[in-house]
């Protein structure tokens, strides 16, 4: 398959610092507080350097290769997928033992969310106690790896055990179609949508006022939630944003050099629009080689990219590294660092362990 078959928006950014500052700016209103730090996170010192074209190769400015040309790559596995996934923390409301609660929005459909945000799951966690204070609830953080087909993607079939809540001596009873529904960040989720239906005109715009105000804010806004081709759903739609041109070096295994080669290199992808945005603009300030270069901003939804990753491919995914989210107020994209933890967001995240078993 080509390129442009996974790819749903490529931005050629002309006016970079105003157009993407703009952005940030206008991502960040619907932003709440809060603070966390996650591992395996991406700085500028860890980037590599600059590279031109398409994803993994090609000189055509990102237009993909002749499929005769492009080497392929086998699918990956389930399990490659799983560790792929494995370091990005998903949180949820669960009780004590990290069972997950199940909400009823009606008396037909039963739904348990996981959220990419834990400031979002902690303002469901406050709605639940504020509706039942006798609830013994927490956040519960779980990794998306070990969720991704076991539970988000499992057979809608399949039977799971319910109880009510603090209901220790209850018979849990068995029930199907349960509905899981993973939630994007609203922040990044703007986001993508602005990224959809920003064009030339709109950058200068922007670019000519100089500054924000109120108006331009509401209208981009307005525009990004009314006229978005993508994302328009609030759950299972999650943005995927990488620059085609930045890599970062493969850590070397124990006892080896370090090595610059272009085969060592990595391509980041974020589920955080503002961290990718920062270390690119710490980069470049930092780069003669980058100073001046546009950057080729490609959003995908992790959904159809994981579902491309188990097919063979132009592209190889085991050279790509999903950069797990940076909440507000988190202390920069280098906050955290190898063999960090999920920490409390709001005094209530527990990490009980991989899955969340019978809900």
């Amino acid at each position: 398959p080509s390129l442009t078959s996974i790819l749903l928006s490529t931005i050629h950014i002309t006016m970079m610092k105003c157009l993407l500052t703009s952005l940030l700016i206008l991502a960040s209103a619907v932003s709440a507080a809060g603070s966390t730090s996650f591992s395996r996170s991406v700085s500028p010192a860890s980037l590599f350097g600059i590279r031109g074209g398409g994803l993994f190769g090609g000189k055509d400015g990102g237009k993909a290769n002749d499929d005769a040309a492009a080497p392929k790559f086998p699918a990956m596995t389930q399990e490659e997928v799983e560790e792929w996934l494995g370091h990005i923390p998903v949180f949820a409301v669960t009780d004590k033992n990290g069972a997950g609660v199940v909400l009823k929005p009606d008396d037909e459909t039963s739904v348990f969310y996981f959220f990419m945000s834990p400031i979002m799951a902690n303002a469901t966690l406050t709605q639940l106690k504020s509706a039942n204070s006798e609830l013994d609830l927490q956040v519960s953080a779980f990794s998306l790896g070990k969720i991704w087909f076991k539970i988000l993607n499992a057979d809608e079939d399949a039977e799971v055990k319910i109880k009510q809540p603090n209901d220790a001596e209850g018979e849990a009873q068995l029930t199907k179609g349960v509905e899981y529904r993973l939630v994007p960040d609203t922040r990044d989720l703007l986001g993508a949508r602005m990224l959809l239906t920003m064009d030339e005109k709109d950058g200068e715009a922007l670019k000519k006022g100089g500054t924000l105000t109120p108006e331009v804010a509401q209208a981009a806004i307005k525009k990004a939630m009314t006229a978005s081709p993508k994302f328009n759903n609030t759950y299972n739609e999650i943005p995927v944003f990488m620059i085609q041109q930045m890599r970062m070096m493969k850590p070397p295994a124990e006892g080896e050099q370090p090595d610059a080669a272009p085969d060592n290199t990595i391509l980041p992808m974020y589920f955080n629009l503002q961290n990718m945005v920062s270390i690119w603009q710490q980069f470049t300030s930092q780069s003669e080689e980058a100073k001046n270069m546009e950057p080729n901003i490609n959003l995908m939804d992790l959904f159809e990219l994981v579902s491309k990753m188990q097919e063979e491919s132009e592209i190889d995914f085991r050279n790509v590294l999903l950069v797990p989210p940076t909440p507000p107020n988190a202390g920069g994209p280098a906050a955290a660092g190898p063999g960090a933890s999920p920490q409390s967001a709001g005094g209530d995240l527990q990490m009980p362990g991989d899955t969340l078993g019978d809900l």
